[in-house]
């Protein structure tokens, strides 16, 4: 039996716009770890970058890094920086601390998301160790002080853009996140076993 002219044409359209909605899926799904990969390569929207090593120089320039605080909606702790600001010198370890409190009845675990600004910032701002790199959870009534260890590079100088930035802020927010699934008792103790003998 052959197909009509019509019948073909209607196949074809079906199969164009199959291939359109698997393209655009397949995009989608590739969009965010392309966009996190691209914040995070050129400091775009203020993505700061981690390093495991401190810069081998240290700038006599120096440069005031302000630090801020946020909750999203919805989440009830208390959150705050230690230290509004800190002067330091550009490729010198900075450790500042912000503090979080829940004041409710219950456990809430937490995650921060950060940016710096001005953007082009977020390019020469390091972080070495920080509390947003990991979920916290904190217990009714609980209060701790969590640490964020951190460098501007000395790089920051010879970009045109950002050579005569004279402050950096760095920010974040928590938002409220599903509690960590208790780890199987069983397994824990089988690994402090293995980890004795």
């Amino acid at each position: 039996m052959t197909q009509r002219p019509t019948d073909r044409s209607n196949t074809r359209v079906l199969l164009s716009l199959l291939a359109v909605i698997v393209v655009m899926g397949a995009g989608a799904w590739a969009a965010v770890p392309f966009y996190n990969w691209f914040c995070k390569t050129t400091g775009y929207g203020g993505t700061t970058n981690t390093a495991e090593v401190l810069p081998d120089k240290v700038l006599d320039r120096e440069i005031l890094v302000r630090f801020d605080a946020n909750v999203a909606p919805g989440m009830p702790w208390k959150f705050k920086p230690v230290q509004t600001e800190m002067k330091l010198k550009i490729g010198q370890n900075g450790l500042a601390f912000y503090e979080a409190y829940n004041p409710t009845d219950h456990v809430i675990a937490g995650t921060a998301s950060y940016n710096v600004s001005p953007d082009v910032a977020g390019y020469y701002f390091d972080k070495i160790q920080c509390f947003c790199f990991t979920e916290q959870v904190l217990q009714p009534g609980e209060r701790v002080q969590m640490p964020v260890s951190f460098f501007v590079d000395p790089g920051i100088v010879d970009d045109a853009d950002a050579k005569r930035i004279h402050a950096i802020t760095l920010s974040y927010t928590f938002y409220q996140t599903d509690l960590p699934e208790p780890e199987d008792t069983a397994s824990v103790r089988q690994r402090e076993t293995e980890t004795v003998n």
